[in-house]
């Protein structure tokens, strides 16, 4: 209960949450209170091209002082704006400006009896009480009940202190009738204490609105970066689903979908990081991995798994796709010309020379939740899955570097999969671990 209180009128409770979710709602403060000010700018703007428009009344006297107070307010939103592109202003800084926005707005609601020669009552009948809801208003942009509060409460408290005046200056006109509030200069208390009363609920309205809002925002920040972290260790779209699903994922379930599968490694891994340090290993597998990941997941590929040098993606498994063999073969061309590229720098550079392998199989797999309520992964089960791991290794037998079956090939053409030169297909072909013999075309020899 004391959170919540402090959340509506004290400063935001934000210690459960994570230094990146506290910096993203910082930032966005900052961003809120560049957009308040430029919108006081306008405001301000709006508001002296209504006055330089206006015809001045024959009864107004020398005394104008509208023209100052906009240019103070000017001044003063300016510097404001200046100092929230710069740094983050501090809510002291954002307290003692409310008090000058409706300091000045009263001051300037004060004068105008004196510019118009009247009695002190006359301010109290100055529409201009209504812009004080405008800096109610905008306080709400910061997603902060407390300035919204605090700008409340200054113009109640103001709008009192101006009453109060006109009580103690001149209590004769002070009356109970109606008729006489409406066609003079007296003033009906229950009236005036309509405006604060309407004042304050408004505000505590907007408050509340603030405060549910400002809930959804945090939870909103947290949920986002939840997902970046997730999208880092799965694909973006399996991410998504986990953290956007409607009830908890229980181990065993599963969807059945036409998928292709896509394994690659690195011909001979093992016997090089014999010869490398850790270190050394490491970092050839981080560029390895930059080069192959980005070119799968632009073809709607999803990495199911890192296997030391290898890599399995599926297309179509983790979310239905009409192109899923094409996608996997393009991604296997553009893997091809890219790794080429790099192996071909790397020998320019005396580096070991190197070599990839690349197995695509398509079939019916289930994409779904394995393991126990503990320790769940996301993965993809069926004939597909392990006829391209073992064509992938099969393709040091064969003298190649990429293999597809055909079947996955004939998909792919029907697809729109244009190939960049002529396949060359064998047929019959004895994989170590299958019973039966497959149909294979060759991607990269």
């Amino acid at each position: 209960m004391w959170r919540r209180l402090l959340s509506v009128v004290g400063t935001p409770d934000t210690a459960g949450l994570s230094k990146p979710v506290r910096r993203a709602i910082a930032e966005r403060e900052q961003e809120s209170e560049v957009l308040v000010g430029y919108l006081q700018l306008f405001l301000v703007g709006m508001f002296a091209v209504l006055y330089a428009i206006a015809p001045a009344p024959a009864a107004a006297t020398m005394f104008m002082p509208v023209p100052y107070a906009l240019l103070v307010y000017t001044l003063l939103t300016l510097g404001r704006v200046y100092w929230a592109q710069r740094a983050r202003i501090p809510d002291w800084a954002l307290y003692l400006s409310i008090l000058l926005d409706m300091g000045l707005l009263m001051l300037l609601i004060w004068s105008f009896h004196l510019q118009y020669d009247q009695p002190a009552a006359f301010y109290l009948k100055a529409p201009t009480l209504l812009y004080a809801f405008f800096f109610i208003a905008l306080r709400a942009l910061r997603m902060e009940p407390r300035f919204v509060i605090a700008a409340g409460g200054a113009a109640a408290a103001g709008w009192a202190l101006m009453i109060a005046y006109v009580v103690v200056a001149e209590p004769t006109v002070v009356t109970r009738d109606y008729v006489e509030y409406l066609t003079s200069n007296a003033i009906l208390m229950g009236a005036e204490f309509d405006k604060i009363i309407s004042i304050l609920v408004v505000t505590a309205i907007l408050a509340l609105a603030i405060a549910r809002g400002r809930e959804l925002l945090i939870r909103a920040f947290a949920q986002e970066a939840a997902t970046r972290n997730l999208s880092r260790f799965f694909d973006p779209t399996v991410a998504k689903g986990i953290t956007q699903t409607d009830r908890p994922i229980a181990p065993g379930e599963g969807v059945v979908r036409e998928a292709a599968i896509l394994n690659v490694d690195i011909r001979g891994f093992s016997k090089l990081a014999a010869e490398m340090t850790p270190a050394e290993i490491m970092e050839l597998l981080s560029a390895y991995q930059a080069r192959v990941v980005p070119l799968i997941t632009a073809h709607g590929g999803v990495i199911d798994k890192f296997l030391g040098d290898g890599i399995m993606a599926t297309f179509g498994a983790a979310a239905p796709s009409a192109t899923y063999s094409a996608d996997a073969v393009n991604a296997a061309d553009d893997i091809i010309r890219e790794m080429d590229a790099w192996l071909s720098s790397r020998e320019a550079l005396g580096a070991a020379p190197l070599s990839i392998n690349i197995g695509i199989a398509s079939g019916r797999v289930v994409f779904g939740a394995v393991g126990d309520q503990s320790r769940l992964e996301y993965t993809v089960i069926g004939d597909p899955v392990n006829l391209s791991a073992k064509i992938e290794k099969h393709n040091k037998v064969e003298g190649v570097r990429a293999l597809c079956t055909k079947s996955c090939m004939a998909q792919a053409v029907a697809q729109g999969y244009v190939a960049p030169a002529e396949l060359e297909m064998r047929s019959n072909v004895r994989i170590e671990g299958l019973q039966q013999p497959v149909d294979l075309v060759v991607l990269a020899a």
